[in-house]
C-alpha cells in the first residue's frame, strides 16, 4: 500500500497541471494560437516588404546634398547585371584606412537611402551579389563631372563628406558612390576611370 501511496505523492490531477506540462510544441500549433500568430506574420510581411511609396518607383526626388538628382527602376536593363563604383579622389593622399571607412560611409548612406526610396533597385543589386569597385578620380572636379554625368542618366548617388577628425579637412568631399545600377549603365559614367 505504501509503496502506490508514494508514487501517486506530489502528483496532481487538477486540469491545470496537466495544462502546463503540454509539450510547448502541441501549445504553438493549437489553433486558437496558431492561426492568429499566422495572420499577424503575414501582415506584418506585408507591411516591412511593400515599398513606402507603393509599387511604383519610376522616378524619385532625392534628398539635396545625398542621391543623384533622380533614382530611376532602370527597366530598360532588369535583367542585366547590375554594379556599384566607389569612386575615391586622389588629391586627398588618404591613407588605405582612411579609404575603406570612407567608402563604408558611402555604402551605407546610399543603402540607408535606396532602403527608403527604391527597395526594388536595391532588392535587384542585392539578388545580383552586390557587385562592388573602387576606382580613383583626380579632383573634386571630376568628381563633380561624374556626379553629374550619372545624375543625367538616372543612376543612383551619394557623396561624402567627411567630418575632418583625421587625415582630411571638414567637408572634403572623399567619396562619391555610383549605383547600384546595370552594369551598362554604371559602365558609361565610369569605364575610363583606373581601379584604385
Amino acid at each position: 500500500m505504501s509503496g502506490s501511496r508514494s508514487n501517486d505523492r506530489g502528483r496532481s490531477h487538477s486540469p491545470a497541471r496537466e495544462r502546463q506540462a503540454q509539450p510547448w510544441l502541441a501549445k504553438a500549433l493549437n489553433p486558437a494560437s496558431l492561426l492568429p500568430g499566422m495572420v499577424i506574420g503575414f501582415l506584418l510581411g506585408l507591411w516591412v516588404e511593400f515599398p513606402k511609396g507603393g509599387f511604383k518607383c519610376s522616378l524619385v526626388p532625392a534628398k539635396k546634398g545625398s542621391v543623384g538628382s533622380r533614382i530611376t527602376s532602370l527597366s530598360s536593363d532588369e535583367g542585366g547585371e547590375m554594379k556599384m563604383v566607389f569612386v575615391v579622389r586622389q588629391d586627398l593622399k588618404m591613407g588605405s584606412g582612411k579609404i575603406a571607412s570612407q567608402c563604408a560611409h558611402a555604402a551605407t548612406g546610399i543603402y540607408n537611402d535606396l532602403l527608403n526610396r527604391n527597395r526594388n533597385l536595391l532588392k535587384r543589386w542585392e539578388d545580383g551579389g552586390q557587385p562592388k569597385i573602387v576606382v580613383t578620380c583626380k579632383n573634386q572636379k571630376e568628381m563633380n563631372e561624374l556626379r553629374g554625368r550619372a545624375d543625367g542618366t538616372g543612376l543612383p548617388t551619394y557623396t561624402v563628406a567627411d567630418a575632418g577628425r583625421t587625415q582630411v579637412a571638414v567637408g572634403s568631399k572623399t567619396v562619391l558612390v555610383i549605383g547600384p545600377g546595370s552594369k551598362a549603365s554604371v559602365d558609361s559614367v565610369t569605364r575610363h576611370l583606373r581601379l584604385l
